[in-house]
């Protein structure tokens, strides 16, 4: 981009003038992808525009001075004076035709007009803006730019921790095991995160499920092993656990002999809620529940946060909901799998609910914990579902709007109640189809999601390094990039969001607010504005 101006604006005379410019790109590239540019007014814009154009050139992109030919425009707005501010909402208005014209190119709307956050009046006003962003920001418009290729990184991200997770629940290890994790972190640092199974095997018997046959009948371990294997983690540096069981939430129920699926078994309170368990158990151990073990651990000194996952619909009793609520480092995010949105499939998966039992639920779940994020599961495909049983799947995602979906298309295990005694009948390409219509539902929602976020300040724990920025979760479990240069690894910072999508979002340092004697802080910045 050329700093040649096409014309230099002057505001009217006051005690402290500021020059105002209005500008647009006036160079041609042959570029195959172009980008123009429309600036008006301090410095300081001129500057932004710069080094959005630099930015853009990085991916590729040439200058044009001529609209028509342009895949990216970006207007750089100003409202300090009226005149700007007019001025860049009328060159807006004049791009809806364009746009309407060539929807497959891209318009953003950068400076003073969005400010940090974009409000939801300028959003709803010109639906047509593909990209908001804040002065000084070129990172949303990269981003958007990017989409296709950082969906794939998050959904390698995402698989590999899913793997890890499912190793954990799926392989038979015995119990009282303590873990030594550094080995799991390349760098041969510790991980900032780790997984503490809680409960082994299953007896809940879901039909499409081999874990009761692979791994055997439920087995809770004792609250104090669990403590003790996790002040062992918080010893080598780990500053957040996550607890696990294939269903969690029905952690100690072995302990009081109650085991079988959720048609058999009702939900259990906990040891202080329960005279009958009020004595030692056949094992030596009170029936504790999921409540009281994260009590427990978050007595811990020098742990950070708190997960656990993954709970079943029927075991989640408002008892664990206030423990979550409550306890400040147990996160509000709550993995609960509905597997499906119909009752008479639920009813082969032998899952144990309908679909109003569900949704009386996650009412329940955001009632008690307000900023909860929600994750399920749901197997598309599964044997017998007709069209019109999937659409029933379909409107409960639509309607209850999770976090995250993990989906999955219905594959027969051997050895499963539903690979002996059903038949796969719906055929791989109708699973494919449904799979990638609930794909991009979910994918529409949790960018709304998400957009919610834009110029908030949250709390990141940041955990290792990707692709030159730092990458770590907020309490609600979502993905955070960071771009700073200082040592952040191992730290709990507020990170201002400037950009969002479906599977991450990014934002910048703002403070770091770890437990810890010694805090890392941002050297200041000075910027320097002419005045006339």
């Amino acid at each position: 981009m050329s700093n040649q101006f096409d014309r230099g604006l002057r505001a009217p005379d006051d005690a402290h003038e500021t020059v105002t410019y209005e500008f647009a790109t006036d160079r041609n590239s042959t570029a195959a992808r172009k980008y123009h540019i429309w600036t008006i007014g301090c410095q300081m814009n001129v500057a932004d525009s710069n080094h959005v154009a630099a930015e853009l050139e990085k991916l590729g992109y040439g200058p044009t001075d001529r609209l028509e030919e342009a895949d990216v425009v970006v207007l750089n707005t100003c409202v300090v004076r009226q005149s700007a501010e007019d001025k860049a909402i009328g060159k807006l208005g004049s791009l809806k035709p364009w746009k309407k014209a060539h929807p497959d190119r891209v318009i953003a709307l950068m400076g003073c007009m969005v400010g940090v956050k974009p409000s939801p009046q300028l959003i709803e006003s010109y639906p047509f803006v593909d990209v908001f962003m804040p002065p000084s920001e070129a990172t949303p418009l990269v981003n958007f730019l990017r989409q296709a290729e950082i969906d794939a990184e998050m959904a390698e991200i995402e698989r590999q921790q899913l793997a890890r997770r499912y190793q954990l629940q799926d392989e038979a290890q015995p119990i009282g095991a303590t873990q030594s994790i550094r080995h799991l972190a390349l760098s041969g640092e510790t991980p900032v995160a780790a997984y503490v199974p809680v409960v082994y095997g299953c007896s809940h018997a879901c039909t499409f499920c081999i874990i009761p046959f692979r791994r055997g009948v439920e087995r809770s371990r004792p609250v104090q092993e669990i403590v003790n294997e996790v002040r062992g983690l918080v010893a080598q540096g780990v500053r957040e656990v996550t607890l696990l069981g294939q269903i969690v939430d029905r952690y100690g129920y072995d302990w009081r002999g109650e085991l079988g699926n959720s048609v058999t078994v009702r939900a259990f309170h906990g040891h202080g809620n329960d005279s009958s368990a009020s004595g030692p158990q056949s094992n030596g151990h009170h029936a504790y529940d999921l409540a009281d073990l994260l009590r427990a651990v978050h007595e811990i000194e020098g742990l950070w946060r708190i997960r656990f996952l993954t709970s079943h619909p029927n075991y989640m009793t408002d008892r664990i909901l206030q423990a979550v609520r409550d306890l400040p480092k147990v996160c509000p995010h709550i993995e609960v799998p509905i597997q499906a949105g119909d009752d008479e499939v639920l009813e082969r998966m032998k899952r144990g609910y309908t679909n109003a039992d569900y949704r009386a639920l996650i009412e329940r779940i955001r009632a008690t914990v307000p900023d909860v994020a929600i994750n399920t599961d749901i197997i598309v495909g599964f044997c017998g579902e007709t069209e019109e049983q999937f659409e029933r799947t379909v409107k409960i995602v639509r309607d209850l709007r999770f976090d995250k979906v993990h989906l999955a298309r219905y594959s027969p295990r051997p050895g499963t109640v539903s690979e002996r005694r059903m038949v796969d009948d719906v055929p791989e390409a109708e699973k494919v189809r449904r799979h990638k219509l609930l794909e991009a539902l979910q994918e529409q929602i949790s960018a709304e999601i998400n957009r919610r976020y834009l110029g908030e300040i949250v709390e990141v724990l940041v955990e290792d390094r990707h692709k030159g920025k730092w990458r770590g979760r907020n309490r609600q479990n979502k993905l955070v990039f960071i771009e700073s240069d200082l040592p952040l690894r191992g730290r709990l910072v507020e990170a201002q969001i400037t950009w969002t999508g479906p599977w991450s979002m990014q934002g910048r340092f703002v403070r770091d607010v770890s437990p810890l004697p010694d805090k890392v802080t941002a050297p200041r910045q000075t910027f320097t504005i002419a005045l006339a």
